[in-house]
């Protein structure tokens, strides 16, 4: 038997009928999906709408054997290189930069001979780097808090090559979120979209930065895999600083100077900030997480409205039920529920077993604080209490401790009184007393208090508001003396010596 071989001509005849049953070019999926919603979102009333841009494809062209040359097969070969993760890289990686931060730390002698050399106040300086996304065209910017936390100066660089000095608008460490700002105009902003309606093993395609400055361009790294999984609570490791809520799952290679950076969909929309992994080598492993992109504006917005972020608060505590014989559980228990407060009033009892809150599984109390981070006063919660035909629908209120009187004392100290709803918001072991809520920093160190103490008692005198506290100090009005304040910190109980001049 002999082998035939493929004359050019039936070569080019089988290309072209892949070519026809679509082994060459974009889906269907591919194209639908570059079409749906062609502008971001904007962050916050008076924030310009992200503007659409189309996108910036290259040609494959040649006269000596380039694509053009091989006239209609050429153009679909050239059409098949043009995937929707390229025209998704080329609407979102404009607007990706890296962000440039130096450290500032005072440091201390090891040792005897090291202060013989080492001069007082010596500073040491390091420098990092990270990835940002710009979703504001006046410079908006959302980035990791772990990427600019203590930083001294941060500086951004655009994927031209441009460097502009940044400043930090706000930064939320409980989900991670730094909002950052350039002064600039109209700047590439990046599509935004939603988690919500996120298929899990639709395209992903992570954008950003893991090299920073050690390349010679500018332009940011892309890499791409799928949607692994979504509402994935990660618990910390020994090298990071807390919890992860709800993250997006992703494959797409998340290394190192990713942080920061763009999860992006198929359509060329952010759906989440790179900003972590799980890594055995500190590689990419397959397992990177994002924060949504729909909580990552929410907290920007907060910034830009209120300048802090405002979560509600709905009055009860939970904790975690027991285990079957697989370690599996099932819901979350009520552990306390608060006076007044939205749970109570919807007759929800210590005890009660919640089993999905918004549709959404609760299998340990980490699942609840979820839902609690994305929420905002007005806002609805919907919970499925085991034994109840029907949801319970709470509304959420902002937390007691923001809407309390306050009183302030001297040298700029706010109190507030501790009330059973403060009590369970902030978990204090004290049912009444002053909560310092707001001290000034040189007020605290020569004080030796901070904010989050509760004064329950000063010299033999009971403390059980603000109120009492302000008092007390009135009373001090031309005397002088020493002042032992008995106080809660942490659930423990202290005391603290004040050297009083009235």
């Amino acid at each position: 038997m002999t082998a035939s071989r493929l004359t050019p001509l039936a070569t080019l005849s089988l290309l072209a009928l892949l070519v026809l049953f679509g082994l060459g070019g974009c889906s269907p999926q591919s194209a639908n999906a570059e079409n749906q919603r062609a502008s971001g979102t904007a962050l916050a009333e008076g924030l310009p709408e992200p503007e659409e841009r189309a996108p910036a494809v290259r040609s494959v062209s040649g006269a000596d054997g380039g694509a053009d040359s091989l006239g209609p097969l050429g153009q679909s070969l050239d059409d098949s290189r043009t995937t929707a993760i390229v025209r998704a890289t080329a609407r979102v990686a404009p607007a990706v930069v890296s962000v440039n931060v130096i450290r500032t730390q005072t440091v201390r002698a090891r040792s005897v001979w090291e202060s013989l050399y080492m001069p007082p106040g010596a500073e040491r300086r390091s420098a990092s780097f990270g990835s940002g996304v710009i979703v504001s065209g006046d410079g908006i910017i959302l980035t990791n808090d772990h990427v600019i936390n203590g930083a001294s100066r941060i500086s951004v660089t655009l994927a031209d090559g441009s460097d502009m000095e940044a400043e930090v608008v706000g930064t939320d460490p409980v989900a991670d979120i730094a909002v950052l700002r350039v002064r600039g105009q109209d700047l590439p902003t990046a599509p935004v979209g939603s988690v919500e309606g996120v298929m899990i093993g639709e395209w992903a395609i992570a954008i950003g930065n893991p090299l920073g400055n050690y390349v010679g361009d500018s332009e940011p790294t892309v890499t791409a895999g799928v949607v692994s999984a979504v509402d994935r609570n990660i618990a910390p490791s020994s090298d990071d600083a807390g919890f992860y809520f709800g993250m997006i799952q992703t494959d797409a290679a998340i290394n190192p100077g990713n942080s920061g950076g763009a999860l992006v969909n198929a359509a060329g929309e952010v759906i989440g900030i790179n900003a972590s992994i799980l890594s055995r080598s500190g590689g990419s492993e397959g397992l990177g997480f994002a924060i949504p992109i729909d909580r990552a504006l929410r907290i920007a917005r907060d910034f830009l409205e209120h300048g802090e972020v405002r979560r509600a608060w709905l009055g009860l505590d939970v904790e975690p039920v027991e285990a079957d014989e697989w370690g599996r559980t099932r819901g979350v228990r009520v552990a306390g529920v608060a006076a007044g407060s939205p749970a109570a009033e919807t007759g929800i009892q210590v005890g009660d077993r919640l089993i999905l809150a918004n549709d959404r599984a609760l299998t340990s109390p980490l699942d609840w604080e979820g839902v609690l981070l994305d929420l905002r006063a007005g806002d609805g919660l919907a919970l499925l209490v085991q034994g109840r035909t029907e949801p319970v629908v709470l509304r959420a209120t902002a937390f007691p401790s923001l809407t309390a009187a306050r009183v302030t004392l001297f040298q700029g100290i706010e109190l507030i009184s501790v009330t059973p709803q403060i009590q369970l918001e902030r978990g204090l072991v004290s049912e009444d007393g002053a909560l310092i809520v707001n001290i000034a920093a040189e007020s605290a160190r020569t004080l030796g208090i901070q904010a989050g103490d509760v004064i329950i008692q000063m010299n033999r005198t009971r403390i059980r508001s603000a109120d009492d506290a302000a008092r007390f100090f009135q009373s001090l009005t031309a005397r002088e003396g020493r002042v032992i304040v008995y106080l809660e910190r942490n659930g423990q109980l202290g005391t603290r010596n004040l050297y009083w001049r009235g």
